[in-house]
């Protein structure tokens, strides 16, 4: 299902996951693949794709989306030397590659862009057993993308940070999955601080980790007067 806002097209492919198309025809992808989510898919029309962190980076998800000339804007910690299921940097993609800090504001053509911190606070309820954070700071960045005058926020996997709320954002898409991000619960009171236009979850009943109550998130975001709606991968 697609989902309108203002001028702007969104799709929640499946995990995190994200296709934005502006009515200028500019097409951003945040986090394309993994887990299957894009196996039937091969639309390569992407523009911009950005990638959080390593847990995201998929090869084959961003060949699937991006275009020949997209740009491909990866965090600075993403290292395939790190990542036991890839062995391809993002630099030997055939694109140009761009790599970001956690705390930039930049342009790319039409599209503004700014990153935010995204991590797990140590001793925190997103850790192992030995209280390490599964998301260490430094390690992966939140991603906003404003494309003809909306700006849609994806966090990345990350706690719901101070930083967070001070954005002023049109659409927010928070995980809502929990257990190595914010939960459906961090989610809703981070909409309620922000009250952007809308609110579409994403990353959640992916795998059974990621198991939540989808609509009892919408019941409470509502509660709180911000609009909120659910989109499907399936459909």
């Amino acid at each position: 299902m697609t989902v309108r806002f203002d001028s702007v097209l969104i799709d929640w492919l499946g995990y995190a996951t994200v296709r934005l198309e502006g009515e200028t025809g500019a097409v951003v992808y945040m986090d394309p693949g993994r887990y299957g989510v894009l196996d039937d898919y091969d639309e390569r029309d992407g523009d911009l794709v950005l990638v959080t962190h390593g847990d995201h980076y998929d090869p084959d998800g961003i060949r699937r989306v991006a275009h020949e000339d997209a740009i491909v804007v990866v965090h600075e910690a993403v290292d395939a030397d790190e990542i036991e299921r890839v062995d391809e940097q993002p630099e030997d993609l055939p694109y140009e590659v761009e790599r970001v800090r956690e705390d930039e504001s930049f342009v790319l053509g039409p599209l503004d862009l700014f990153t935010t911190p995204a991590y797990n606070e140590p001793n925190g309820p997103y850790t192992d057993d030995d209280g390490v954070p599964y998301h260490p700071k430094g390690e992966g960045c939140g991603f906003g993308v404003t494309i003809d005058g909306v700006c849609a926020f994806w966090p990345g996997d990350s706690d719901a940070l101070p930083v967070h709320e001070e954005l002023a954002i049109d659409c927010l898409l928070p995980p809502i999955g929990g257990s190595f991000t914010m939960d459906r619960h961090d989610a809703a009171d981070l909409a309620g601080t922000i009250r952007p236009g809308l609110v579409l979850p994403i990353h959640y009943n992916t795998f059974d980790a990621l198991e939540t109550d989808e609509d009892a998130f919408v019941v409470d975001v509502a509660h709180r007067g911000v609009p909120v709606v659910l989109d499907s991968p399936a459909e």
